[in-house]
């Protein structure tokens, strides 16, 4: 894979995976308005948690790490990629199915283990049933993500990152039918509940939907992945050998999330104050950050086998560079103006100015890690192309101590947002392990040398686009509190950020607007 080809790959995900967060923020929205901070909609979001935690451990965070440098390769020295991937994905989806049927027995405890300040009040039954009926979606989403890990590595990114456009649309769609009169319950008991039921089960939907989206894609690719009981070849256990370090750490992860959950659970509306603030973050780390980690893994795994050890770095430069040109901005950003962003995006209906107040705390928060865990998408390939996931998971291991230490410290000292400074340090830590870990691989695992030279000239133009966009908030006060110009003043802020900074960052060589336009040409 050339490395033009790798930039082309990271905008093609970038800009789908742009349109599915700008949708996602339309969702959110919605329930903000109609929902609230209220039991209804912290039950739905701790339920639709449950199998997108799960998801990641299984499917993103563990077998895919494991089968995409295994396929890369079979399909590098011709090996039978298609049957592995059949088998693959007989294997994970018998896994996913007895997985699934234990979950729905162990429900409540499941959410227990999310959201414990649950217990004893109307949320607890709420979401133990918005679990149940979310919760079939792992498996579903989980085969969606290895039919995806089969196109990434052939360099077809296209479908994979259209996929999750269109859980958003069905989850808007749904809202959209419950607030017509034509599925409103009149008669619920608790407000906003019809809203609720109908979006957990857009949540099935919108599996089904993805599957079948990448099960078609896959064909046309000319991987026919049929079903059948699974086997236990040399192959899958080999798989099964170096996913399983991969499964320990994505659990590793899950802890994180589960230690901020529980300490949000115990404040009201902590849970969606945090959802939401993840919301906003989630916008420049997908864009940037998994684009480059979806990208760079399966063109790292072909280049190591392929022994093209200089082509390995430059690609890693490449992609550390891209990344931190958009996401030193983008926290920046966070950091300066987050209440901002916050009020205009989400303040109306249920969700009030005290809400917009502890959401964009959180945003800000958040922020100050964001470059953290972007960089861990760029570093971890380096491990996971070596087959090697015994490492991360150690270092996983680190840095959900340091998360539990912090998170829970923090809580009884400033409350809620004791979880979200937990989620930052943890991320640095665990960046500081990944680079300090690459020592041994030699010079393929270091940044070259145009990539430091650009780095301080990105946080100068980061700095400077932060000092403007303080200014001009400042001056728009007025015009971003009122309701018939909050929205042409908050674009206007953010113009005034885009320009200054790729203006400055330009004209200072922090990058040249040429390599992203000609980039985007050929994306």
């Amino acid at each position: 894979m050339k490395p033009i080809r790798l930039m082309s790959g990271f905008l093609t995900v970038g800009v789908w995976t742009l349109l599915s967060r700008v949708l996602g923020f339309v969702r959110d929205i919605l329930i903000a308005g109609w929902l609230g901070t209220g039991p209804v909609a912290e039950a739905f979001l701790v339920a639709f948690s449950l199998p997108n935690m799960f998801r990641r451990f299984f499917a993103e965070g563990a077998f895919n790490t494991a089968f995409i440098p295994l396929f890369s390769k079979k399909l590098e020295t011709g090996g039978d990629a298609q049957r592995f991937a059949s088998d693959a994905f007989a294997a994970l989806g018998s896994l996913l199915i007895v997985f699934t049927v234990v979950a729905q027995v162990c429900m409540p405890w499941l959410v227990l283990a999310m959201a414990s300040g649950f217990a004893g009040d109307e949320r607890f039954d709420l979401a133990v049933l918005f679990g149940r009926i979310a919760f079939p979606y792992i498996l579903f989403i989980s085969l969606a993500a290895l039919l995806s890990g089969v196109l990434n590595a052939t360099g077809r990114f296209a479908a994979a990152a259209a996929a999750p456009v269109l859980l958003n649309v069905i989850l808007i769609t749904a809202l959209l039918i419950a607030e017509s009169g034509l599925a409103s319950d009149t008669t619920a008991a608790r407000p906003g509940l019809h809203h609720g039921t109908f979006l957990v089960w857009g949540v099935l939907v919108a599996g089904v939907a993805q599957l079948a989206l990448l099960w078609v894609a896959a064909r046309r690719a000319g991987f026919r992945i049929t079903p059948h009981l699974p086997r236990l070849t040399p192959d899958i256990k080999r798989l099964a050998v170096i996913a399983l370090p991969a499964m320990l750490a994505g659990g590793v992860v899950q802890v994180n999330l589960l230690v901020g959950r529980q300490v949000a659970s115990f404040y009201d509306g902590a849970i969606a104050w945090l959802s939401y603030a993840d919301r906003l973050y989630q916008l420049p780390l997908g864009v940037v950050g998994i684009a480059v980690g979806v990208v760079l893994l399966p063109d790292l795994s072909r280049r190591l086998a392929a022994r093209d050890e200089s082509g390995a770095r430059a690609a890693l430069s490449r992609a550390g560079e891209v990344s931190l040109a958009l996401t030193i901005p983008s926290a920046v950003a966070l950091v300066v103006i987050p209440y901002p962003l916050i009020s205009v995006l989400f303040q109306r209906g249920a969700f009030d100015a005290a809400d917009a107040a502890a959401t964009a705390l959180a945003v800000a928060v958040y922020g100050l890690g964001l470059p953290a865990f972007v960089l861990q998408k760029v570093l971890q390939p380096l491990y996971f192309a070596r087959e090697d996931t015994r490492t991360p998971f150690r270092f996983a291991v680190v840095s959900m101590v340091v998360n539990v230490v912090v998170a829970v410290s923090m809580a009884y000292l400033l409350g809620y947002i004791g979880a979200a400074i937990g989620t930052t340090v943890a991320a640095w830590a665990m960046v500081l392990q990944l680079a300090l870990g690459t020592r041994p691989m030699g010079e393929v695992a270091r940044f070259d040398d145009r990539f430091y030279r650009r780095l301080w000239r990105i946080c100068a133009a980061s700095v400077v686009m932060g000092l403007a966009l303080a200014t001009i908030a400042a001056l728009l006060s007025g015009p971003l509190h009122m309701a018939g110009l909050r929205y042409v003043a908050l674009a206007g802020l953010i113009l005034v950020g885009i320009v200054t900074y790729f203006g400055f960052g330009h004209l200072i060589g922090a990058f040249r607007l040429a390599e992203f336009r000609g980039a985007m040409r050929r994306g």
